[in-house]
């Protein structure tokens, strides 16, 4: 009987635990960075496409968005020639995650003088 309590007060303890949410949401993120990387048959616009509709399901699940993404979303912007909606993004990202201000402002200068 004592074994048998002690069994259920361990499965009890085991099952009880609760698993923490991650703290950022990356959604597809990683994916878009690997294709930048690896230059696969992703364009561009399709990388876009799928870093802003990460940006919405974070906004719709009320999550935060993870580091970086409004970066590279950003620096994906300026690659297609859309330097506002770069900018943008670039300070976006400077306001979530204000110790990232003087990479962006690198990135900002060095996309602008690009």
């Amino acid at each position: 009987m004592k074994n048998l309590l002690i069994s259920f007060a361990f499965i009890l303890t085991v099952t009880g635990c609760k698993t923490t949410e991650p703290l950022y949401y990356y959604g597809d993120y990683t994916t878009a960075v690997y294709s930048y990387l690896k230059a696969e048959d992703t364009t561009l616009e399709e990388q876009i496409s799928a870093l802003e509709k990460t940006i919405e399901l974070a906004a719709a699940n009320g999550r935060n968005i993870a580091p970086g993404v409004h970066a590279h979303l950003g620096m994906l912007y300026f690659e297609t020639g859309n330097p506002q909606l770069g900018a943008s993004h670039f300070e976006q990202e400077k306001q979530l995650f204000p110790e990232s201000s003087h990479y962006i402002e690198f990135l900002l200068n060095s996309a602008q003088g690009a």
